[in-house]
């Protein structure tokens, strides 16, 4: 008796057998299978990933050829790396290019307090822990808080009429709140001038040379947004929500946002996801739990991962030390080194 013919959906659900090495989720809902090929009783696997690291890579290429051989009816498969949608966006059409920037990263949320900020400094600064250059723009103009969570109170200097970004943790930066005149001083400005602010930030600052470039985008979908969106040619945007519905909801006119953009989505992070007590471990999931996962599942993005409430976050970036910094150790620090890493290898 003949093996039953091959088909795409046998397929995919061998794949999702394989799980990415070094983490327990599978390859087809991270979203790197681009396109598989059937040719007779060959099948051709394309994997959006390029392998920064040789021995993951054989590694993966190695558990798709054993999950996929194990099925009757296939007796060759041939694995292909592509780069990421992501790192080959091109730019639009009147857009601001970065000199020396190879990627820049959107970190975003529907609405404000679900910690996007907090989000963004510590995964600027894992990054750049991690190995590769990194810069952060906050381009929060009305409510700037990288200056304090960063730890720095200097003003910029200005060399031939370009910005120099001001360093802490070994991440360059800049923002609105290291040109006021202090803590407290309102931004009272029309949208134009917000505008026109962000732009110069973009053109006038200089990075030097940097793989990334995160940021911190404000709360919402408005017209800072999508100027900024439409302004540079993002890699890819990492979308921040707490568990609960209320989140969840503006989370998902972010994703629609990204879309009709045409800016990648890297995936969903869920901030404030569950408590441990430090006395008898119990955890407590004050904001509900698992709305992250589910949204990105309902949503066709990655999930990046849970970021647990943890008051070490807090005091850290009131003391302008994030918590990668402070407790790299941590569960909360770790939690932002493995999304560091995922958003390395899909840029």
């Amino acid at each position: 008796m003949s093996p039953p013919a091959l088909d795409n959906a046998t397929l995919v659900a061998a794949l999702r057998g394989v799980t990415f090495p070094g983490y327990s989720r599978d390859i087809v809902s991270f979203g790197l299978v681009q396109g598989i090929e059937i040719q007779g009783d060959r099948v051709l696997v394309a994997l959006k990933y390029t392998p920064g690291d040789p021995e993951r890579g054989v590694a993966l290429e190695g558990a798709v050829r054993a999950a996929l051989l194990s099925l009757p009816g296939v007796s060759a498969v041939e694995v292909r790396f592509a780069p990421p949608a992501a790192a080959t966006r091109p730019a639009a059409a009147g857009s601001i290019e970065i000199a020396g920037v190879r990627s820049l990263i959107a970190v975003a949320s529907g609405k404000g307090g679900v910690g996007k900020s907090t989000v963004a400094v510590n995964l600027a600064v894992a990054l750049a822990r991690t190995g590769s250059p990194t810069g952060l723009l906050d381009s929060d103009i009305y409510g700037p808080s990288v200056p304090l969570m960063m730890g720095i109170r200097s003003q910029p200097e200005v060399r031939g009429h370009r910005l120099q970004p001001l360093v802490n943790h070994g991440v360059p930066t800049m923002s609105i709140g290291y040109l006021l005149e202090g803590d407290d001083a309102p931004v009272i400005w029309r949208g134009p001038m917000v505008m026109k602010a962000l732009t110069q930030f973009l053109r006038d600052v200089d990075w030097g040379t940097l793989d990334y470039l995160v940021i911190d985008l404000p709360p919402g979908t408005g017209d800072a947004q999508l100027t900024l969106v439409q302004a540079v040619p993002l890699a890819g945007a990492v979308i921040v929500t707490t568990p609960q519905d209320v989140a969840l909801i503006d989370a998902r006119k972010a994703v629609a946002m990204f879309r009709k953009t045409e800016v990648p989505i890297l995936g969903i992070v869920e901030n404030m996801s569950g408590f441990v007590c430090p006395s008898c471990s119990h955890r407590e999931a004050i904001f509900s739990e698992g709305g992250g996962r589910r949204e990105a599942e309902r949503a066709g993005v990655p999930f990046l991962g849970e970021i647990p409430l943890e008051p070490k976050v807090r005091v850290g970036g009131d003391a302008g030390i994030p918590i990668v910094v402070a407790d790299p150790a941590s569960p909360v620090s770790q939690a932002f080194l493995r999304i560091a890493g995922l958003i390395r290898e899909a840029t």
